[in-house]
């Protein structure tokens, strides 16, 4: 594995394991799997050892997808584990920054949505407290920006 990418939300059972589970499918799908390593995160301890949101995991399925993993806490280490970590919102992204105080990892931290092409959202909103439509739009929000994600770094030639 040569790229490491962190995707990080609140709680790691909603946006960020649907970002790091469609950014896995999009790299099987491109034969890149082997050269890029995903894993998400969240910036809040509520949910750790959880598996992803069930509502999220219906709305995943939806689309011909799985999601697989369980929460953990975003740690400081983490830093230096991966090359990019990418913040579902900006709450989430000044968390991140708060753990690097000395600015030593700025450049390693950007916002999910910075990488959609469809859709104008500068946030992928949390999908927690809504109805089925939110989980549908953020698996949808997210396949657009996974997919930005991966052409950019395919054009950077990081993968």
């Amino acid at each position: 594995m040569s790229y490491k990418l962190l995707f990080v939300c609140l709680g790691n059972i909603c946006r960020s394991p649907s970002a790091e589970n469609i950014m896995k499918h999009l790299l099987t799908e491109a034969g890149l799997s082997d050269r890029v390593y995903c894993d998400s995160a969240g910036t809040a301890s509520y949910h750790i050892g959880a598996p992803p949101d069930r509502r999220m995991q219906a709305a995943a399925k939806r689309r011909g997808l799985e999601l697989t993993g369980c929460a953990r806490q975003f740690e400081a280490t983490d830093f230096e584990v991966f090359d990019l970590i990418l913040a579902m919102d900006r709450s989430n992204y000044e968390d991140i920054r708060r753990q690097d105080p000395k600015g030593q990892y700025a450049d390693k931290v950007k916002l999910m949505c910075d990488f959609a092409r469809e859709h104008g959202d500068r946030e992928v909103p949390d999908p927690y407290y809504g109805g089925p439509e939110g989980f549908n739009y953020v698996i949808d929000l997210l396949l657009d920006a996974c997919s930005g994600l991966l052409a950019e770094l395919q054009q950077a030639g990081s993968v």
